[in-house]
């Protein structure tokens, strides 16, 4: 009955034509299916007393889901199709899994703006980073702006090796970095101590096999010689243009270079 008196108050002849459906403060505790809605693009259930979301199956083309104030407390394999959602609120909720919660949303490439507060899983310690991680596409969460340092405090927690290659290749940005330093080995560091190698020590068919005194500078002389990978990067800022060469006439001072090596 809410689902006809709206479509009279907005005068929908054909089911195909309706775009946006406002069910909120009905007292609603169910919604029957809404799959003869194909087109529909903007849905309003806040509210309400709904526990079940499986009304959605068919919605594909949803792009603002308004579920915030009902009794929700789960919702796997119920939102995970609607690919192109861009608005989702799912305030003040009874949702209490966050990994499982998170889970469902990961699909969302289109998801912008999030709301998740006042459900169990928001007490969670590192609820908000977890969320900005895992669903890098939302950009407003819970009515706060999603910032860059804490993008980079997500990928540092929940991914620290990826974390530690972007600083360390410095994609866009300088690096606490002398130039000159150079990173190896497994453990992407440089070796406080370089290894010498003993009179009479060769590599090949030599029979003189003197031992190294100790065993790991044999393995590090070894990684040495393996093949190398090298990026070097410089600020572009500071070269000067032609124009600028030109004008300036004087001897252009040399370009501090960053480079960083991989074995």
């Amino acid at each position: 009955q809410a689902i006809e008196n709206q479509l009279k108050i907005c005068g929908y002849k054909n089911n195909v034509d309706v775009v946006a459906l406002y069910l909120a403060r009905q007292g609603l505790r169910s919604i029957p299916s809404l799959s003869q809605f194909r087109r529909l693009r903007y849905l309003w259930i806040n509210n309400n007393k709904i526990q079940d979301l499986t009304f959605l199956t068919k919605n594909y083309y949803l792009t603002e889901l308004y579920l915030n104030n009902n009794e929700l407390t789960d919702i796997s394999g119920a939102l995970k199709h609607l690919r192109s959602l861009q608005i989702l609120f799912l305030h003040n909720n009874e949702l209490k899994k966050l990994g499982k919660t998170v889970k469902e949303l990961k699909g969302m490439i289109s998801l912008q703006t999030l709301n998740l507060f006042q459900n169990p899983l928001a007490y969670d310690p590192d609820y908000r980073l977890y969320v900005i991680y895992f669903l890098p596409s939302v950009q407003l969460l819970d009515r706060k702006l999603v910032t860059q340092r804490e993008r980079e405090s997500a990928l540092q927690l929940y991914n620290p090796k990826r974390a530690w290659v972007m600083q360390s290749i410095a994609f866009g940005k300088r690096v606490d970095t002398s130039r000159g330093t150079t990173v190896g080995s497994s453990r992407c560091t440089q070796p406080a101590r370089r290894p010498v190698m003993p009179s009479g020590r060769e590599f090949g068919n030599s029979t003189n096999k003197v031992p190294f005194e100790d065993p790991e500078d044999a393995v590090l002389v070894r990684a040495m010689r393996r093949s190398l990978m090298e990026f070097s990067s410089v600020d572009w800022n500071k070269v000067l243009t032609c124009q600028e060469r030109r004008l300036k006439n004087t001897a252009e001072e040399p370009l501090e270079k960053l480079t960083v090596q991989f074995r």
